[in-house]
């Protein structure tokens, strides 16, 4: 869409005219509101909240919330494939899943809460975040049928291809002096 010229003179006379330069948009965050997007995890497991979940009922709310896009097991989906592809990423084919391609569990955690379901994403609590990848974790072999994930079980879960990355010199920090 275009601007007429009048229009477009005026938008940029009232920028330019803002005092010092100045931007009226917004104000700044709360601490409050801060706190509330600041939910990353780390590899380490940094950042987990406090909860648990189990592979029963990650089984359920996957079927709920989940298995409409992903696939009844997490194949077959019309979207990323969640389950399988082990030992695929050397082939012709690789197939990249939670279970060939991830290096952390704690990624799948992260991922999940702050992206997932697709429809309504963020919306799933923090015992069913966890619920739903000990799930996904137990589809890849990763977990057993009576799993349980909570912050300290889950970042100690050493993923199959968590040695599969290689850091890259070009932007690795560089330590002063050496």
């Amino acid at each position: 869409m275009f601007l007429p010229r009048t229009v477009f003179a005026a938008v940029v006379a009232g920028i330019v005219a803002s005092p010092a330069g100045a931007v009226d948009f917004g104000r700044p965050a709360t601490p409050e509101e801060i706190k509330a997007w600041d939910i990353d995890v780390r590899p380490d497991g940094k950042g987990l909240p406090n909860g648990s979940g189990t592979v029963v009922r990650g089984k359920a709310v996957y079927e709920e919330n989940c298995a409409a896009c992903h696939g009844a097991n997490g194949q077959d989906g019309i979207k990323d494939r969640l389950a399988g592809g082990q030992g695929s990423l050397a082939s012709d084919k690789p197939l990249k899943t939670v279970g060939s391609f991830w290096p952390y569990a704690t990624t799948l955690f992260d991922y999940i809460h702050r992206a997932m379901p697709y429809q309504a994403p963020g919306s799933l609590e923090v015992d069913d975040t966890y619920a739903v990848a000990a799930y996904i974790l137990r589809l890849n072999g990763i977990l057993p049928a009576d799993g349980k994930l909570d912050k300290q079980s889950l970042p100690k879960i050493k993923m199959p291809n968590r040695d599969g990355f290689v850091p890259d010199p070009e932007f690795s920090p560089k330590i002063s002096g050496k």
